[in-house]
């Protein structure tokens, strides 16, 4: 049965992927029952281009169906025949592949992501904003772009259309020529000297290989315990090129891949960890180019091609529950429940597999009966919104197995289908850190309704693996069981040879473990992107109150006397060392607070909500935030551990507001 037939009746139009990826395999050892059986798995595939490849033996799978042993993927494989038996009566869907976008075309697309599109074309020109953004980028950001602006450039010569286009080598003049410097001061040498801080330590673990590449280093749950920081301080692409030209790059590599996945983590910051959701809308806009453009980079200097495919036409359903697009499930959600930000059938799906007890043996790998399942997607299609359904009659293993299949039917993948190739892509980087950093932009990327339904899917998977002991379930047990669901695009019916399939089952599992295990570091804003985003904030500042002191002069203010105004009110009559804190809700509404080297937020909430009385007594932390407004930010909620003075050094025109966050 063709795993096209998933869907209920949805018909796709889809670009085909263009660009080649690295088909790297090779010996997979004995097994050669198992090679008849494994090639009906072909029929998934996860979306790739296909490299012909010579004929191998197939990999040696573990033929226990009991087995939960770290090393063994059997459980990756029995998810799939689970999926192709829970597909056999799904309606067939139809796809259409339509002309491939050539390479420039792809790039026009990448530069109008990054908001750099009047660098080509009829709109090119001397954009202020554009000038701004393009002189806070790092030399290897800055290398990505250029590389996309040439390609465009080659193009439309070859289209004889005659564009003015600037050659941004130009604005990029000065990164060239200190090439030992990288932002905000810190040179090459201290970034091999902090990188080198941050190393892990050489420990045991098991790895499976593909031909010469390894694969998965497969981490046992009782590893060695040892920490790992990530160096969010600096570019992650600087951070690769100061690797490859560091003498100890191969010892180094080989010490980064066997680092325990469980103890990646972030350094404590005095200016405060920033989390995606702690931004205003407008910041988080940049933040994202920036991390588009430094994505590009990482694999750029790291040699692996990356090619954001287009967004595929889907004609949908425009109501239900399954293989309804998640922005349109949420619009609907939201008209029963507002401000909803996860899907209400997702949600519901997650409480009624956690009603029934986590230590369930085989959670989320045991699936429930396909005859059951599709009869159970009918009858809640028709009574989940009218509140007539009844959750008592669906067993646990039933609605896990409705989870996953919510997951796959999504008509675009959770993980999108114009970042899906690059997050398969992450298995090819050469460092598990370098693997964690990609995947940490990845999620930056993602839609916020992908990303806010992967943070709860990743969360509900945490708690399975923290019931492991009774319910069989480790880390790689539950990655290996998810990886299908979330990887498998069902979009382009592309055929997958063995081999490749392999590849894919290994490096997919991968990805999720990493995904599962590292959460807190994913959902982590680096510092270096925060403060590029301070570097334009304030640039347009003071482009723009230059711009507004000429129209003042022209219209004959007096400039004195604004320039008096305008600092009066900056300054707002707080002395030197105190910062006036608002918190408009609150019963005392302001307070002058005098900053010292040991403050932190945390400290500024607690003595609001001390003399907080009646109703407001019962505002408990993590209801209310303290955030920094203005200067050279838009908007960001602190993290309890902020250092006010050092973030006021950082931010001295900010303001200070004791407020809840947006739902």
């Amino acid at each position: 049965m063709n795993w096209l037939s998933s869907s209920q009746g949805v018909v796709l139009t889809a670009y085909h992927p263009s660009g080649k990826d690295q088909a790297v395999v090779g010996d997979h050892g004995k097994g050669g029952e198992e090679a008849t059986a494994s090639r009906k798995y072909g029929q998934y595939t996860m979306n790739q281009e296909i490299t012909k490849v010579p004929e191998k033996p197939p990999f040696d799978r573990s033929s226990s169906q009991d087995s939960l042993d770290e090393l063994s993927m059997e459980p990756y494989w029995m998810e799939i025949e689970n999926i192709e038996k829970s597909s056999e009566n799904r309606q067939a869907q139809e796809v259409v592949v339509v002309k491939e976008p050539d390479e420039g075309e792809l790039e026009e697309e990448w530069l109008k992501e990054a908001g750099l599109s009047n660098l080509f074309g009829e709109s090119a020109g001397d954009s202020q904003e554009s000038m701004v953004f393009l002189s806070t980028l790092t030399r290897t950001q800055a290398a990505a772009v250029q590389k996309r602006v040439e390609t465009v450039s080659q193009t439309l010569r070859k289209k004889n259309k005659q564009y003015q286009i600037p050659d941004v080598r130009d604005i990029f003049a000065q990164q060239r020529e200190s090439k030992e410097k990288v932002p905000d001061g810190i040179n090459s040498q201290s970034v091999r000297t902090n990188e080198n801080k941050y190393q892990g330590k050489d420990d045991q673990a098991s790895s499976l290989v593909v031909g010469e590449k390894e694969l998965i280093p497969l981490v046992p749950e009782e590893a060695p315990a040892s920490e790992t920081n990530i160096n969010l301080d600096v570019s992650f692409a600087e951070q690769a090129v100061n690797q490859k030209e560091s003498s100890k790059e191969k010892a180094q590599k080989s010490k980064d891949c066997d680092a325990p996945l469980s103890n990646f983590r972030c350094p404590k910051d005095k200016t405060g960890i920033t989390r995606i959701g702690d931004l205003a809308p407008q910041d988080m806009k940049k933040v994202g180019r920036l991390a588009l453009i430094e994505l590009t980079a990482l694999y750029d200097v790291l040699g692996i091609e990356l090619k954001q495919q287009r967004a595929v036409k889907i004609k949908t359903k425009d109501s239900g529950l399954f293989c309804i697009p998640l922005t349109v499930l949420l619009e609907q959600d939201q008209r029963k429940v507002p401000g909803t930000r996860i899907p209400l059938i997702f949600q519901k799906l997650i409480s009624r597999i956690e009603e029934g007890g986590l230590e369930t043996e085989g959670l989320l790998r045991i699936p429930g009966a396909a005859g059951r399942i599709k009869n159970l997607c009918q009858e809640l299609e028709a009574k989940f919104y009218e509140g007539t359904f009844n959750w008592e009659s669906v067993k646990q293993h039933d609605a896990a197995s409705l989870l996953k299949l919510f997951i796959r039917e999504l008509p675009q993948p959770l993980l999108s289908v114009e970042y899906l190739k690059a997050f398969q892509a992450v298995q090819n980087l050469p460092t598990r850190k370098q693997q964690l950093q990609a995947l940490n932009l990845l999620v930056i990327l993602l839609p916020d309704a992908n990303r806010d339904t992967l943070k709860a899917l990743l969360e509900f998977l945490q708690r399975v693996i923290d019931n492991r002991e009774k319910n069989k379930m480790t880390t790689m047990n539950v990655a290996m069981v998810m990886a299908p669901n979330l990887f498998m695009c069902h979009t382009l019916g592309l055929k997958s040879n063995e081999q490749r399939e392999f590849f894919m089952a290994a490096g997919t599992a991968n990805i999720m473990h990493l995904l599962i295990k590292c959460q807190q570091v994913l959902w982590t804003i680096p510092k270096f992107i925060v403060n590029q985003v301070r570097k334009q904030n304030s640039e347009n500042h003071r482009k723009d109150k230059k711009a507004m002191k000429k129209l003042l002069k022209k219209m004959a203010y007096d400039r004195e006397k604004y320039e008096k105004q305008d600092k009066n009110t900056s300054d707002a009559d707080v002395p030197e060392g105190v910062i006036r804190v608002q918190a408009p809700h609150l019963s005392k509404v302001s307070m002058a607070i005098q900053l010292t080297e040991e403050l932190k937020a945390s400290d500024v909430l607690a003595r609001f909500l001390s003399q907080e009385s009646g109703i407001a007594q019962t505002l408990k932390k993590g209801e209310v935030f303290l955030y920094e407004i203005g200067g050279n930010i838009g908007e960001r909620c602190l993290d309890d551990d902020t250092y006010m003075k050092d973030l006021y050094q950082l931010n001295p025109n900010a303001g200070w507001v004791i407020k809840s966050k947006p739902s």
